[in-house]
């Protein structure tokens, strides 16, 4: 089928309004978050359900036209980089709230809806959706069950895949399946689970079942100064060993503090080498004992300033400025890269030390935020792009610091993925049988290798083949992306 004929197949299914043809328009899909990786694709098509879902999968299906969904686009790993030759599936008009289930604490709602949506339907009844990624306000579910996204809260609260009940997949073979439900838990395989953070690979999320959260009687929110993040790293120890667990629990370091308190002017002292936000919540008598412990340990590690939100828009301006952080690095770089590892928090001291010896190294500045109670570490590396190899350099400086992080007995993502970006570490943590094993789960799920080729894997391969052996696929052949 050619380029117009396909077109105008998308165009009777969706109508005109959801096809995107034009080169000018198809450019605004050409990356998602992740800029450093770009690939104009052939079309752009819009659904607004799932039967338009299923009838666009059939379609690329029988002609061999890969396949990349995509949500709100603010992915930061190139999980939803097209493919040159193939088609974006964009989920963004399918917004709709379909049920709202108060006494049973549900919600079911369509791929496209924005996170925190949820929490603003739901909010006048005493309820909100847990998972808050910094980029809450844009991102969508359908993005978020995909990279199975944390956020600040996802110490006490836990990820995305702690709040998904249920999924309405499209297969690649056009089938639709509904997985879970709202029970908490079914019997047999956790298929939800393999779903979530699953990248896309296996199968377009159309609907999701979450679950709703009763919102605290109270919420405390602290903010603490100290001169270096390793002062503020030795708080963080001492607030989870006191048997305190935060709703969140957060470090920025001095960049990070300069380029937010720029953009937000959340009152961050400048001076400071690192602040450290805590926030409890709960019974109120019981988190204002507690933070009463919380700012004996803050103040035994050398804090130097300390301050309680003393009312909510002074506790929203806190959280603006560290969910501001990566967007706000432009005050001070032309260009930055986002990285993502995790790290036990037991070693958050050494891994900062030898990110400072990296970044010294590169000559290259790292600025850092991460999420301290789980060891969650974004280092975003600092580069010009129009210096000649520099953001060559800082892909390698960033792909440094993963190591760093594996070889210290963490991951090389903790929220964001692993998409087109990441896909070359897999075997610093895998080895080749688990990767095959892995691939098997894939092949057998989507064969065609129609959804979202070349992500995830570093040597994909066709379905049916000895494991580790390695044949491209012949649009890898062709060539996907443009790097930088």
């Amino acid at each position: 089928m050619d380029r117009r004929a396909l077109i105008d197949e998308l165009v009777r299914i969706t109508g005109p309004e959801g096809v995107i043809s034009e080169r000018e328009q198809l450019m605004t899909y050409e990356s998602d978050g992740l800029r450093n990786y770009r690939a104009v694709p052939m079309v752009v098509v819009l659904p607004t359900g799932t039967q338009q879902v299923q009838e666009v999968v059939r379609l690329c299906t029988r002609e061999g036209i890969p396949v990349v969904p995509r949500g709100s686009g603010t992915g930061l790993s190139a999980g939803a980089l097209p493919i040159e030759q193939g088609i974006v599936l964009g989920l963004s008009r399918m917004r709709d709230v379909l049920e709202v289930d108060l006494p049973n604490q549900r919600a079911v709602v369509q791929a496209g809806v924005l996170n925190l949506s949820v929490t603003q339907q739901v909010a006048p009844h005493g309820y909100y959706y847990a998972p808050d990624p910094s980029s809450q306000q844009v991102c969508s579910i359908g993005g978020n069950v995909a990279e199975n996204s944390g956020g600040a809260h996802c110490l006490k609260y836990g990820f995305t895949v702690n709040h998904v009940l249920g999924l309405t997949v499209v297969l690649s073979d056009g089938e639709v399946v509904h997985l879970g439900g709202k029970a908490v838990e079914k019997p047999g395989y956790d298929l939800v689970g393999v779903l979530v953070g699953s990248e896309g690979t296996l199968g377009i999320v159309t609907e999701v079942t979450v679950r709703l959260v009763r919102k605290p009687e109270a919420v405390l929110t602290l903010q603490a100064a100290y001169p270096s993040t390793d002062a503020a790293g030795a708080a963080v120890s001492g607030i989870i060993a006191a048997g305190i667990l935060p709703a969140a629990i957060e470090i920025m370091d001095s960049l990070s503090i300069q380029a937010a308190e720029a953009a937000v002017h959340a009152g961050y002292p400048l001076n400071a080498g690192a602040i450290l936000l805590v926030e409890l919540d709960g019974p109120r008598v019981e988190i204002e004992e507690q933070m009463g412990t919380v700012e004996e340990i803050c103040r035994s590690n050398g804090a130097t300033e300390l301050r309680v939100a003393q009312s909510e828009d002074e506790r929203v301006l806190m959280w603006k400025g560290r969910k501001s952080a990566f967007a706000a690095m432009g005050r001070i770089s032309r260009d930055y890269y986002v990285q993502d590892g995790v790290i036990p928090r037991t070693v958050l001291s050494q891994v900062l030390q030898e990110i400072t010896a990296l970044s010294e190294q590169y000559g290259l500045r790292v600025a850092n935020v991460f999420h301290a109670g789980d060891g969650n570490l974004h280092p975003l590396v600092l580069f010009d792009s129009s210096v000649p190899g520099q953001a060559e350099e800082a892909d390698q400086l960033a792909g440094e610091i993963l190591r760093v992080c594996v070889d210290a007995g963490g991951s090389i993502t903790g929220e964001h993925g692993v998409g087109a970006d990441k896909k070359k570490y897999m075997p610093v943590m895998f080895s080749s049988d688990d990767l095959d094993t892995m691939q098997m789960l894939r092949c057998a799920v989507d064969p065609a290798r129609i959804y979202n080729p070349d992500k995830v894997f570093p040597t994909p391969r066709l379905c049916g083949e000895r494991p580790g052996r390695y044949t491209p696929h012949p649009l890898e052949q062709a060539g996907l992306a443009e790097r930088f």
